[in-house]
């Protein structure tokens, strides 16, 4: 049974999508909410990383809304309601987890996710799967699909031992990258560069690390570090073009010294 909140919004929701409600909620598409959906998500992960539970949950009430809205239009063509999105969810759940609403056990991580992938393929809408690795959404940021394609690849055996056996392939890629700089070809250069950003995922994976994450973070500790620089410098009076590279590496380390006072 529903909550009367949530009944609440699903009243609000389809009053934004009427004639008498908002011309923009009104106006929208599956299609035209695509790139709201990926920023609402976004958005979401920056607030975790701020670790400010307010803000953690305002966003997650903003990515609701885009479930909401989508259901909304999904309702008003007579294709499913949000009632049957959650039914699906609930029963999807309770298929997947054997283990836990079942009588099948499940030792570890590892073999959850082994049986929830034999599952999901034998699931109506995934029969036309034949390969391990089809159901990995292209749309994916490559380094996050990168990952999935590596795990779901090691599910089924083809994955190197043990972390040692992933350094040698890291140094052997950029021996590769060299010899395609010689060689002056944009072609080759580009495909050297993703091999070893794939075996740099693969080391990620191996170390339990997030690539994206950890990408996403240095993200940030570099624009912190290069906007500290730029108020040294207005401190100065210098702009970057009053320096060589020597000098403004030189600005950068006394930038990064700072962080560690």
């Amino acid at each position: 049974m529903k909550s009367i909140s949530f009944d609440r919004l699903v009243d609000v929701v389809a009053m934004l999508r009427s004639e008498n409600g908002c011309p923009w909620d009104l106006a929208q598409t599956h299609e035209s909410l695509k790139t709201d959906l990926i920023e609402e998500a976004y958005e979401l992960i920056e607030a975790i990383d701020a670790n400010v539970p307010d803000k953690i949950c305002d966003e997650l009430g903003d990515l609701l809304m885009q479930v909401m809205l989508h259901s909304q239009i999904a309702t008003d063509q007579n294709d499913f309601s949000v009632d049957d999105v959650i039914g699906n969810l609930t029963e999807k759940l309770i298929r997947r987890h054997p283990h836990v609403f079942g009588e099948a056990v499940a030792k570890d991580e590892s073999e959850v996710l082994k049986n929830w992938e034999e599952i999901k393929r034998s699931e109506d809408g995934n029969k036309d799967r034949k390969s391990s690795l089809d159901g990995i959404p292209n749309s994916l940021p490559s380094l996050q699909r990168a990952e999935k394609i590596q795990k779901k690849a090691s599910r089924v055996g083809f994955d190197w031992n043990q972390t040692e056996d992933v350094l040698p392939k890291l140094q052997e890629e950029i021996v590769e990258i060299e010899e395609s700089i010689r060689n002056n070809e944009i072609t080759e250069i580009e495909m050297e560069i993703g091999d070893l950003l794939f075996s740099v995922v693969n080391l990620c994976r191996f170390l339990n690390v997030q690539p994206e994450e950890a990408l996403r973070k240095s993200n940030r500790k570099f624009v912190d570090r290069f906007q500290r620089m730029e108020t040294k410098l207005e401190r100065t009076s210098k702009t970057f073009k009053d320096y060589d590279l020597s000098g403004l590496d030189q600005i950068w380390e006394q930038v990064k010294q700072q962080e560690k006072a």
